[in-house]
């Protein structure tokens, strides 16, 4: 099997998928072949397709069809569980499991699940995406938006995921906007806290390109 990721974040937008795309484009110059899963995604176009998925399909290396990469495709821009509610769908982790079992076994090195929001948000009444990276038993990568109470939302992430039963494999430290006054503070103080290792400081990058986020990762951590 692959060595897969399940990439969570400290809240919405603060750059999962600008940060997936960076780690994948830094594993394919690494020589790695590339893949990764959206299973689920809540807001989408006129033909049902998300942003976010198209972005991940963009950045790896394996041709996957579009219904592997996001299985589970929602067009209201809200909550997972509210927008399937709103559809008449039920979305079931175990399912979504199978699903990305299928990619994480098809031949790639290297494959990030890619979650929604943060750690706990929901999929139906009783199971959240953490239910998801639970059975699936991977390392989670954690998506530090860089901003003020990042520090608070960075370690109850990390407490979460430990009291799980999952490893921190480590986390990235990603700018959504501005600069936060006293960055380099904030970022001692995450490095001293968080159990895992930083991969990268990424600025924020109004109009990224995957190859120019990615010279500020370094994946090997995660492949030791």
């Amino acid at each position: 099997m692959s060595k897969a990721w399940f990439v969570t974040g400290t809240d919405t937008g603060v750059g999962k998928t600008a940060t997936s795309c960076a780690l994948l484009a830094a594993a394919a110059a690494a020589g790695l072949r590339t893949a990764a899963v959206k299973p689920v995604a809540a807001g989408c176009d006129e033909g049902g397709r998300n942003e976010d998925a198209l972005n991940l399909m963009a950045a790896m290396t394996e041709k996957l069809d579009y219904e592997q990469v996001n299985p589970v495709a929602l067009r209201a821009w809200v909550a997972p569980h509210i927008a399937a509610s709103l559809e008449g769908k039920r979305v079931q982790a175990s399912r979504l499991v199978g699903l990305c079992r299928g990619v994480m076994t098809g031949g790639a090195d290297f494959v990030l699940i890619e979650g929604a929001g943060g750690w706990r948000v929901p999929i139906n009444a009783r199971e959240t995406l953490a239910d998801v990276a639970s059975e699936l038993q991977v390392g989670v990568i954690l998506v530090v938006g860089m901003r003020l109470g990042c520090i608070n939302h960075a370690l109850l992430t990390a407490e979460a995921i430990r009291r799980d039963g999952l490893r921190l494999a480590g986390w990235v430290a990603n700018q959504p906007g501005e600069r936060m006054d006293r960055h380099e503070e904030n970022l001692d103080t995450l490095r001293q806290l968080l159990p895992a290792p930083l991969l990268g400081d990424m600025p924020f990058l109004s109009r990224w390109q995957v190859q120019d986020a990615a010279q500020f990762l370094d994946i090997q951590p995660l492949l030791r």
